[in-house]
């Protein structure tokens, strides 16, 4: 099955990478083989996915391999995706069924998913480096997402990522709150890859508390 996921689709397409993005050369051979090994995969920076009048941010840490760099959406697709966006549905962020696949119609309301790199990293671990690069990209989105006051970082790369671009700093820690001088809220949580919901380093019940209080944060 062929994936395509338009740069249109993205709220904020002013924001968006090139689907050739030059500015790591590591990634660019990496997106390379790939698209000569699965032409059929959306290999390219994953644009930003949901809601333009969004007042949630989530930040994530990049693409999976077989999830958003397959599919063209954050987290849709691998093994964190479940817990992720059964999350967000519970909440009332999203609307839809999650199924894994870019076009199962799943929308996010009041939500929005950013990845502090756009494009797949080798071994799912960007360099720091890598990170600088694509931080155009991050500040450039939260600049043209006016209404986001709370930020959730996924991990700690995101989270620094996260608190570099609000100016703050914090230390990471699932849990972690920390406001920004302009008021907006950075809170933490461990990433929601299967290697940590597997180990019970994350729990359900301790990533929906994150949800939670971002929710009491907003009201």
């Amino acid at each position: 099955m062929a994936f395509a996921t338009p740069a249109g689709l993205s709220p904020i397409p002013q924001a968006e990478a090139p689907r050739d993005c030059p500015l790591c050369p590591r990634l660019v051979r990496y997106r390379e083989q790939l698209r000569s090994e699965h032409p059929d995969w959306w290999n390219a920076p994953v644009p930003v996915f949901g809601d333009g009048d969004a007042w949630l941010a989530i930040v994530g840490l990049a693409p999976g391999r077989k999830g958003a760099n397959c599919t063209g959406r954050p987290f849709m697709g691998d093994a964190s995706g479940e817990i992720f966006y059964s999350t967000l549905l519970k909440f009332g962020l999203a609307e839809g069924e999650y199924r894994g696949e870019a076009d199962d119609q799943l929308s996010l309301r009041d939500a929005v998913v950013l990845n502090t790199v756009k494009c797949l990293p080798p071994g799912n671990k960007p360099t720091p480096e890598e990170v600088r690069n694509c931080s155009t990209y991050l500040d450039a989105a939260l600049a043209n997402l006016p209404k986001v006051n709370v930020l959730i970082a996924l991990g700690q790369i995101a989270h620094a990522a996260s608190a570099r671009a609000l100016r703050l700093k914090a230390s990471f820690a699932h849990g972690a709150e920390a406001v920004a001088p302009d008021g907006r809220v950075l809170l933490t949580s461990y990433h929601c890859s299967r290697q940590n919901t597997n180990t019970g380093k994350l729990t359900r019940e301790m990533f929906e508390g994150v949800f939670e209080r971002a929710l009491e944060i907003r009201s």
